[in-house]
C-alpha cells in the first residue's frame, strides 16, 4: 500500500488532458526547460557501490642535473584519493485506475503523465550538476558551483573569471571539458546508468482521509554523481551582472570573458569542450558579436539541426543556470 496527499490527477486534469472526441492528446509542455547540458554529459560506471573513488596526482617528482661519478636521489609524486558520493533521485506517479480507463486508453494516459515526470526529473538533474551541495543536503550529489566558488584562497581560482558583477543578480557560463579523466558523470557501481522506470502495475492507495482505492503506480529513479578527475579542464565564469548586460549598461564583455575561458584549458585534446550559458547571455552574446562584427560566433550544419560555436566550440543553451547568483569573491 502506499499513501497519497494532495498530489494525485483529479477529473479536471484528465479533462484537460482529453481532445474533443475524448483521446488523449500529445501535451504541449509549456514547463519543459531546455537543459541541453544532459545531452553532452559523459556518464561511467563507478567502482564504489556509493560512488565513484578516483586518484589524483598532487604533487610532481623532483628532478635533477647530474654530474658524472655523481648519484641522483630517487624521488617519486604524490597523489590523493578523492571519493565522489551518488545521490538518489526518485520519484512516484500514482493514477486512480478507473481514471485511466475511462478512454479506453490506459498505456497513452499513463504515458501522458510519465512525460511530466521525466521532464521535472531532466530538470532537477542539470539543476544538482551546476548547483548540487552535498554539504548544506547530503542527499545530493555535488555539483560544479560549489566546487568553483573562492577567488581568494582555493587552488582552482586560477579558472574562476571575474565579470564584475557585485550585486546578487548574478550568472555564469561554464566552460566544461568532458573526458574520461577531465569531468564526467557516475552511476554506482553495478548498477543502471540513466533515468530507469519501472512499471508497478496495480496497487491499493490510501488517501488523505485513510480511504482505499485502486492505481496505477510507476516508479522513476536516477542514481547519478559528478566526478571532476581534473579541476583545470573546467572554467567559470562568475560574477555576470543580468540587469547590465541585458541594457548594455557596463555589460560584461562576454566574447573577450570566454576567449579568456578557452586559454585556460592546459590541453584541449583531452575531452570535448562545451560552453554553457542560459538564454539570457545566449542572446547577448550573439548582439556583442554581431556588434562587433566578427566571426567568433558561429552557426554550422551538425548532425540533423543547426549548432551554435564559439571559435568552434559548442555553445549550449541551458535553463537551469540561474540569474540570481550571489558575488563569487
Amino acid at each position: 500500500m502506499a499513501t497519497i496527499g494532495g498530489d494525485v490527477l483529479t477529473l479536471l486534469d484528465f479533462a484537460k488532458r482529453l481532445d474533443p472526441d475524448g483521446k488523449v492528446p500529445t501535451i504541449v509542455e509549456l514547463l519543459n526547460q531546455t537543459n541541453e547540458v544532459l545531452t553532452d554529459m559523459l556518464w561511467k560506471e563507478g567502482n564504489l557501490p556509493t560512488g565513484h573513488r578516483t586518484t589524483v596526482r598532487t604533487g610532481l617528482p623532483a628532478v635533477a642535473w647530474r654530474l658524472l661519478n655523481n648519484g641522483v636521489a630517487p624521488t617519486k609524486s604524490t597523489t590523493a584519493q578523492i571519493d565522489e558520493a551518488c545521490g538518489m533521485l526518485e520519484a512516484y506517479s500514482e493514477v486512480d485506475k478507473d481514471l485511466a480507463e475511462l478512454n479506453g486508453n490506459v498505456g497513452a494516459f499513463r504515458l501522458s503523465e510519465a512525460q511530466a515526470f521525466l521532464e521535472a526529473m531532466n530538470q532537477e538533474m542539470a539543476s544538482k550538476l551546476f548547483y548540487g551541495n552535498s554539504a548544506a543536503d547530503p542527499k545530493t550529489p555535488l555539483g560544479l558551483a560549489p566546487r568553483y566558488n573562492d577567488l581568494t584562497t582555493a587552488q582552482n581560482k586560477v579558472n574562476i573569471i571575474d565579470a564584475g558583477g557585485t550585486q546578487t543578480d548574478n550568472t555564469s557560463i561554464w566552460l566544461v571539458t568532458w573526458g574520461d579523466l577531465t569531468f564526467h558523470g557516475i552511476f554506482p557501481k553495478g548498477s543502471k546508468a540513466g533515468l530507469v522506470h519501472e512499471d508497478l502495475g496495480v496497487d491499493t492507495i490510501i488517501d488523505a482521509n485513510g480511504g482505499r482505492f485502486q492505481a496505477y503506480r510507476d516508479h522513476f529513479q536516477w542514481k547519478s554523481g559528478f566526478a571532476l578527475r581534473d579541476w583545470r579542464y573546467v572554467v567559470r565564469i562568475a560574477n555576470i551582472d543580468v540587469s547590465n548586460l541585458v541594457t548594455e549598461s557596463s555589460a560584461a564583455d562576454v566574447i573577450k570573458l570566454m576567449i579568456k575561458a578557452l586559454d585556460k584549458i592546459p590541453n584541449p585534446g583531452m575531452g570535448r569542450q562545451v560552453f554553457y550559458l542560459n538564454r539570457t547571455v545566449y542572446t547577448m552574446l550573439k548582439i556583442q558579436a554581431l556588434a562587433k562584427s566578427n566571426s567568433a560566433v558561429t552557426v554550422e550544419p551538425a548532425a540533423t539541426q543547426f549548432e551554435t560555436k564559439f571559435f568552434g566550440v559548442p555553445i549550449r543553451k541551458v535553463d537551469a543556470l540561474l540569474t540570481t547568483e550571489a558575488r563569487v569573491v
